[in-house]
């Protein structure tokens, strides 16, 4: 799980907070409520997501309850493997 919570980060700092200190990117930080991700963000974490873990996510999980964390993300895809 810290492996897939690893990915999740550099991915996110990469993509949606270059230039960002990686220790601010905790695996509480809310992504979502908090702004950090957009719906569009949202769609290209989930793509993401599908093609680096294989994995299918549904429309219902790209929510802020499956998407919120590091750590709620970390563990949908998990759940999926």
């Amino acid at each position: 799980m810290q492996e897939v919570k690893e990915v999740i980060k550099e991915y996110i700092l990469e993509e949606f907070l270059p230039g960002e200190n990686p220790a601010a990117l905790t695996d509480s930080t809310p992504l979502i409520t908090g702004g950090i991700l957009d719906s569009l963000a949202t769609l290209r974490l989930v793509l993401f997501l599908e093609e680096r873990f294989k994995i299918q996510i549904q429309a219902h999980e790209t929510m802020a309850d499956y998407l919120d964390t590091v750590a709620d993300i970390a563990q949908l895809v998990n759940s999926k493997q």
